[in-house]
């Protein structure tokens, strides 16, 4: 090891990356990171004024980057992701599956309605999306998948059970697809954030990531950069040798 092998570990240059729910909180973060470290970025949203604010802001960043307004619960958004992204850049190396919604209906309140819209947008659509990228995937020399779930697929999950049991499940799809895969040099894992300060833990109520938070050993909520570090150690070359697993970062709040 010298620092020329080191330094490469966060180098993502001549690399195209796909971020699924990038304009906002986790998702823009990492897309921040990947576009800091070299990497041609694609960020997918379903608002269109968001994915070009976005496009923007990492352009100005001097990176290569692209703005797609697409529904991750929309199956044909899938396909029009990964083609419009070989399209535009020629190829696939990371895509992170970031892109949720974190419904929040207590037993007693859940329909069928909601039920499919947590699955369309939260499993099928992840599980999908990276069928449609794995044949520009193998094409890659450090193809990486990486699923960002959530601590609550580990725990008591108290009125967002429905978006909890899909992040289970997603955990599992990521174990099972990186079994799969692993032939074709595609690495696939999982990212497990516990609570963070963003839009989606604010929606759930006044002071929500402040209280979940003083539920971790840190006693505090992370802030999106804090999710950074651990995605871009399995989106790259740092984690070469790491497949089928979930780094969980929790700030300490459940025992693994």
């Amino acid at each position: 090891m010298d620092a020329t092998q080191l330094n490469s570990f966060l180098d993502f240059s001549g690399q195209t990356a796909i971020v699924t729910g990038g304009t906002r909180g986790i998702g823009r973060a990492i897309a921040e990171g990947l576009a800091a470290g070299g990497a041609g970025v694609v960020v997918a949203s379903r608002k269109e004024d968001a994915c070009a604010e976005t496009q923007a802001h990492l352009e100005s960043m001097g990176a290569k980057a692209l703005g797609l307004a697409v529904n991750m619960g929309d199956v044909d958004g899938a396909n029009q992701l990964i083609a419009t992204t070989v399209d535009r850049f020629g190829g696939i190396d990371i895509l992170i599956n970031n892109a949720a919604n974190a419904l929040a209906a207590p037993v007693g309140q859940q329909s069928e309605a909601t039920w499919q819209k947590s699955f369309d947008v939260n499993l099928r659509g992840p599980a999908l999306l990276i069928q449609s990228a794995v044949p520009y995937l193998e094409a890659s020399d450090n193809a990486s998948v990486v699923n960002v779930i959530s601590v609550g697929a580990f725990q008591f999950a108290r009125g967002v059970s429905m978006y909890a049991a899909m992040k289970a499940a997603l955990l599992s799809v990521t174990r099972s697809f990186a079994g799969e895969l692993a032939g074709q040099g595609i690495r696939v894992n999982a990212l497990a954030p516990g609570p963070v300060d963003t839009d989606m833990t604010r929606n759930l109520g006044e002071g929500a990531p402040e209280a979940m938070g003083k539920g971790t050993l840190l006693g505090r909520p992370a802030q999106p950069d804090e999710m950074v570090g651990p995605a871009l150690f399995l989106a790259g070359r740092a984690s070469s040798y790491v497949t089928g697993q979930v780094v969980v970062a929790d700030g300490g709040m459940h025992p693994h």
